[in-house]
């Protein structure tokens, strides 16, 4: 654990991403030893609640750029990886050697600073954090959305409308006492396990260290996951991007699973194999696929998958609502006054696991 900041110590705090004034003063209201900068004509506009990137269209000037630089290299702590990019970020760990602390704006953050290619001094000297657990309720609606899409086929009911048309009878399939997989148990899956668990739903679920997760009835390892990816209804996926997730959701693992499965994925789009899954949908071996995240985002205009009638495509957005700004500030304050008293961050990101 870190030393205390002493009374009379100032910690600098920069904020290198867009960020509301009011959201800077909360930030500046957490301690006397906090000296926020946040030079907002730096900034690029959001157009929306958490557009950390802003309007494509702004950039500095020369002028502004090195003005930017010169303001985030002063920083002790910054809120955000200066214009999301990894190069920049590697450039001020460089240029800055009193920075001490990094927060991501991302539940995924792990992997852009990843992408950064820090020397192992940077990790010694630097924390890193996310914003995993602020998406949790939002994903976790949209993950059971998409299950439900599946189970009450939502394209049969979709084509029968465009036709006017009005079956007979249509035979259900009901959640209840059905199966759930949760792929990752992390706070987005474990806030997927208690809505699946209060639909009465078995609820199965995969980690990396097998350990018992409330509203989850078996855990198991993810070497594990091909030999229990059978007996579940539903696979909710939950999972970071890392080496050993890439991929993870091929045509084997799609094939030892239930046929007419629905697939919902709000981790990250590499664990999927995205052209095992058009297959396996085209088959029926996956009856359904709600997909959040892709391999390649935008999701590229020749890619088959917008095609797919038993396909929902979701322009990673799931996680997305109008208080994101405020939840991921709320985070911050909180490791904040940790970092103040000396005491351990959340979501401190682990360079070898990328997350």
């Amino acid at each position: 654990m870190a030393e205390p900041i002493a009374p009379n110590q100032t910690v600098r705090v920069v904020v290198a991403a867009p960020l509301a004034p009011e959201l800077v003063e909360r930030i500046a209201a957490v301690d006397p030893r906090v000296d926020v900068v946040a030079d907002q004509d730096l900034l690029p506009p959001m157009r929306h609640p958490a557009d950390f990137d802003g309007d494509p269209s702004w950039s500095r000037t020369p002028e502004q750029e090195a003005r930017f630089e010169q303001l985030i290299d002063t920083a002790d702590v910054l809120y955000g990886i200066p214009d999301v990019t990894p190069s920049k970020l590697a450039r001020t760990v460089a240029a800055n050697p009193k920075l001490r602390w990094v927060q991501t704006m991302a539940a995924g953050g792990g992997s852009q600073v990843v992408a950064a290619q820090l020397p192992d001094e940077a990790y010694e000297r630097i924390t890193f954090t996310t914003s995993a657990g602020v998406h949790g309720v939002p994903l976790a609606e949209w993950a059971i959305f998409g299950m439900f899409c599946g189970a009450k086929e939502l394209p049969r009911l979709q084509r029968q409308q465009r036709a006017h048309a009005w079956p007979d009878r249509v035979v259900g399939h009901p959640i209840e006492g059905s199966t759930a997989l949760v792929v990752g148990l992390g706070g987005i899956g474990q806030q997927v396990a208690k809505r699946c668990k209060a639909l009465g739903m078995t609820v199965l679920g995969v980690k990396r260290r097998v350990s018992d997760v409330e509203n989850v009835d078996e855990v198991h390892a993810l070497d594990d996951l091909r030999s229990i990816v059978g007996r579940a209804d539903h696979i909710l996926l939950t999972l970071p991007g890392t080496p050993q997730t890439t991929h993870l959701i091929d045509a084997a693992m799609l094939a030892a699973a239930k046929r007419g499965v629905t697939v919902v994925n709000v981790g990250r789009g590499t664990v999927i194999d995205e052209a095992a899954l058009a297959d396996a949908l085209g088959s029926g071996q996956v009856g359904f696929a709600a997909l959040d995240v892709f391999e390649v985002e935008p999701l590229p205009a020749e890619s088959p998958l917008w095609d797919l009638e038993n396909l929902l495509v979701s322009p990673h957005s799931g996680g997305l609502d109008h208080r994101e700004d405020e939840r991921i500030c709320e985070l911050f304050c909180d490791n904040l006054r940790a970092f103040l008293d000396g005491r351990e961050l959340r979501n401190v990101v682990d360079p070898a696991q990328g997350y």
